[in-house]
């Protein structure tokens, strides 16, 4: 695993434990769940800075809208996905028969995890230098910032005096380690339309989007 890090660990137990599961901490181990209230912070710090050199002209707003999209767990999780961090999560046997490792909410937590461990044993240069290798592609530096679809869609209805979005979840199925959401969302003026993803945040997210090119917005 180091080697995909980037980084040769003085303190290896630090990574371990970013690699531990809550249900995986017998015999004095120590879980994630420290390290990924550490990691969070780093990488939110690390990217701020990132984005402030990256757009030196751009307003705070858009910079903010940069950093939500960069920082928001399902990128972590899909990162964690294309690392193979499930192939090296300690879980208990029950978890791991439930696929525990491979949910996107699991990977997102071990990889903010793994952020920490790299800055507790090699500096914030560490930590910069992994978040860099593996953000770098999706700064962009030509691309407007990243519009967010549910606050597109409710600026919409507000500048029109219209009731605001609803959201209603219609549909969950999959199992319990890899659910799939479907929701339903209606606005005033406007055929419903549905939107599907990995969590329910990601199912109105489609559904918003959906309703944006609906809208011709």
């Amino acid at each position: 695993m180091s080697e995909r890090l980037g980084h040769r660990f003085c303190n290896k137990d630090l990574l371990r434990q970013a690699l531990t599961h809550p249900s995986a901490t017998a015999d004095g181990l120590e879980s994630y769940e420290r390290l990924e209230f550490l990691g969070d912070r780093v990488l939110g710090l690390v990217i701020a800075e990132y984005l402030l050199a990256r757009f030196p002209g751009e307003r705070e707003g858009d910079i903010a809208r940069r950093h939500t999209a960069l920082v928001r767990r399902e990128t972590a999780a899909e990162i964690g996905a294309a690392l193979g961090l499930d192939a090296y999560l300690e879980v208990s046997k029950g978890e791991g028969e439930a696929g525990t490792a491979t949910n996107p909410a699991i990977l997102a937590d071990a990889l903010e995890a793994v952020i920490a461990a790299l800055y507790l044993d090699g500096g914030i240069q560490a930590a910069h230098t992994f978040i860099s290798r593996y953000w770098d592609d999706r700064l962009g530096t030509t691309h407007e910032p990243p519009r967010e679809p549910k606050t597109t869609l409710q600026e919409w209805a507000q500048a029109r005096a219209l009731p605001l979005p609803r959201y209603r979840e219609s549909a969950r199925t999959g199992p319990p380690h890899a659910p799939r959401f479907t929701v339903t969302l209606s606005i005033d003026g406007a055929d419903d339309v549905v939107g599907e993803g990995s969590s329910k945040r990601r199912a109105e997210q489609a559904a918003a989007t959906a309703m944006l090119e609906q809208l011709g917005v």
